[in-house]
């Protein structure tokens, strides 16, 4: 399934009905109701059976039901239909013409009235009737008629153009620089089957997976396709992915150890942190988790020792492909998120 995660879309109210033109008005209707009906809302609503804006690609356009018209003998026309977008959770509203954020659905079956419906016009009879308490003497009669009056039209409803952008929400992100082994993690801990390849980029957006730990419970982890220098400033799949980070609590920073591509490993940590700290300050100071990944290669051992004293926190050695020192950094993760 395509990962779609930034949408732009028009949403229009309903227009109100038309007043009923009727001449015929019972004595005992003191307050006339007005004859058209209003027109439909559009709103907005987090769904956790959607997981992307995926549907938005082929549909850009949404339409509320027209109120009905009023008819003769007192009939008000019926209310237009509503019309109910479901969007995934964790969705931000953006107005696309002032950048405004509307709202940040980040709460199952959380909802938004994003546009109203016109109100339905006046028949005659109530353009009549009020026509009269205007001109009424005080302690006198009307002096008005109910057929001079003429129905008015109803009200267009509310349009606007609306950016939708999907920021994930998950317990743990991880974190790097392309082919330091993210997917081949979050594979090993879940039932998620990201690509894994052996070149930059394999990953091209970003994949949830629940990983169980023993004894303890679960959580949600969320692979970020890889950062390079200028993420922040939309390189390689920066911007695009950067704001998938936001909603993690906890981050697991993969570092590839053994720099397999001729990489400095303590370089990639200050890249990654950097990009995060241009991106948005509150970024940096989550939790991290640092992790040594491909520690089976023989020149992992020596990198270790040379990151520790840079870090100066704990580093988790482990093997994405062996399974060596999985189960202990996942208590490290663990203990982060259940401090």
């Amino acid at each position: 399934m395509q990962f779609v995660d930034r949408v732009e879309i028009t949403v229009t109210a309903g227009a109100g009905g038309r007043g009923c033109q009727a001449f015929a008005q019972p004595p005992y209707i003191r307050y006339p109701y007005p004859d058209g009906g209003n027109g439909g809302d559009v709103q907005l609503q987090a769904d956790p059976n959607v997981a992307t804006l995926l549907d938005f690609q082929f549909r850009h356009e949404f339409a509320a039901g027209r109120g009905g018209h009023g008819g003769g003998n007192g009939k008000t026309g019926r209310r237009g239909e509503e019309v109910v977008i479901r969007v995934p959770v964790g969705t931000v509203i953006h107005d696309a013409v002032t950048g405004q954020i509307l709202r940040d659905l980040a709460h199952p079956r959380e909802r938004i009235l994003i546009v109203r419906g016109g109100r339905g016009g006046l028949g005659n009879a109530t353009v009549a009737a009020r026509q009269r308490q205007l001109t009424r003497p005080r302690g006198g009669r009307s002096g008005g008629k109910a057929g001079e009056a003429h129905a008015t039209p109803g009200e267009p409803g509310e349009g606007r153009r609306l950016l939708l952008e999907l920021k994930l929400i998950a317990d743990v992100g991880v974190i790097g620089c392309p082919n330091a082994g993210k997917s081949s993690l979050l594979s090993r801990l879940s039932t998620a089957r990201p690509k894994v390849g052996a070149y930059p980029f394999t990953t091209r957006y970003p994949v949830l997976g629940v990983v169980q730990v023993p004894r303890r419970g679960s959580f949600v982890a969320c692979d970020i396709p890889g950062l390079i220098e200028g993420a922040h400033q939309g390189k390689g799949l920066g911007v695009e992915f950067l704001r998938h980070v936001e909603r993690t609590r906890v981050l697991v920073h993969l570092i590839d150890m053994a720099g397999v591509d001729g990489r400095d490993p303590l370089a990639d940590y200050r890249q990654v942190n950097g990009e995060l700290a241009a991106y948005h300050e509150a970024l940096v100071e989550k939790p991290q988790v640092v992790v040594a990944n491909k520690m089976d290669l023989p020149q992992a051992a020596a990198n270790v020792k040379r990151m520790k004293g840079a870090v100066g926190g704990q580093i988790w050695p482990i093997s994405c492909a062996t399974g060596q020192g999985i189960p202990r950094m996942l208590e490290a993760v663990w203990k982060e998120l259940h401090p």
